[in-house]
């Protein structure tokens, strides 16, 4: 959208910020009357004027033909400005975030636009409010519609959502009728994971054990495996030797698969240590042990974490939840 001279993009981006430290926050935003704003186009200004030439032409000139067509178009315009009132009002809003962001990657948030009322909703735009481009969505009759939106997760931690802006210019596009919304939810943003890190550290067991890991992480292979027994968790199966095996061997027989041995577990734990990690830097330390772990992770180790000497630790496990603890420890470390 071309910017006007006499507006400059700074004095807009102020203007902004000051209306928007106004509005306050909530979890699910209803639009109202009391927040549903009002203001004319370009068309509608062009609209405007070429009325008033109308008007002028015709009381000038004595023309009843060109009163009829100034007081239709003005009619016209007028009840377009209900009609648009309409297609907001009543709305609901209500913003997510999904559950796992790294900083630097775009914030994916999701609008979800609940109709509780037997009227479709029509040409809604959504958009930032610091941004100028629109997603278009239209709500049926007493339905739900989902709009994805993207913004930079710019720093690890709680980040609050964006603010989100609904309008509507619908039927004839000479208004503008617009709410804003600002979520009270935050997503939380993890650590920029680093793009080339070394390999995962050897494993070693808890100081308390005494003895070394024989743990080979960087080709997530393990010493002390066995056959598979049945009843053995399937978390326990290490899956690249039964890949590896089944390629090279066609069968059905569950002698494809090999589980880590529980009398070596206590020996095959992954530490991963801050002060291990060859990195002096605070962030660096946190974007290489965000990469471990997603690293450990993936390969099925069994890991744990430890972020400050003398602080809080992360038990060795393995799983989803366990990821996100680690993740969610090193966002708010």
């Amino acid at each position: 959208m071309r910017q006007s001279p006499f507006w400059p993009k700074q004095w807009r981006q102020r203007m902004r910020l000051w209306w928007l430290g106004k509005l306050a926050h909530s979890s699910v935003h209803t639009i109202t009357r009391r927040n549903l704003y009002l203001l004319p186009t370009r068309a509608g200004c062009m609209l405007g004027l070429t009325l008033l030439v109308l008007l002028v032409a015709s009381i000038n000139f004595q023309l009843n033909l060109g009163f009829l067509l100034t007081f239709m178009l003005t009619g016209a315009a007028l009840v377009s400005i209900g009609i648009g009132y309409r297609n907001l009002l009543g709305l609901q809003l209500s913003l997510h975030a999904p559950q796992t962001q790294f900083a630097g990657q775009a914030l994916r948030v999701e609008l979800r636009i609940d109709n509780p009322n037997r009227r479709a909703r029509y040409a809604l735009g959504v958009r930032h409010y610091q941004d100028d481009k629109y997603s278009m969505a239209d709500v049926g009759a007493q339905a739900s519609a989902t709009v994805q939106l993207a913004a930079l997760a710019q720093q690890r931690g709680w980040q609050p959502l964006p603010a989100v802006v609904v309008e509507t210019r619908f039927p004839l596009g000479v208004f503008r009728m617009w709410t804003v919304f600002r979520s009270s939810e935050n997503a939380l943003i993890y650590p920029s994971p680093e793009a080339h890190p070394p390999p995962l550290p050897l494993g070693a067991a808890d100081a308390g054990m005494g003895s070394s890991s024989s743990l080979r992480a960087a080709s997530g292979e393990f010493d002390g495996v066995r056959g598979y027994r049945r009843g053995d968790p399937l978390k326990l199966v290490v899956w690249k030797k039964a890949a590896s095996a089944m390629a090279t061997e066609m069968g059905t027989g569950s002698s494809h698969f090999v589980v880590r041995d529980n009398q070596h577990q206590a020996q095959q734990d992954l530490w991963l240590d801050a002060s291990r990690c060859g990195l002096a830097e605070r962030e660096a330390q946190l974007s290489r042990l965000t990469a471990w772990v997603l690293a450990a992770d993936q390969q099925g180790l069994r890991y744990g974490l430890r972020i400050q000497t003398g602080r809080g630790e992360i038990t060795p496990d393995t799983g989803a939840e366990h990821r996100l603890a680690c993740l969610r420890a090193l966002a708010l470390a």
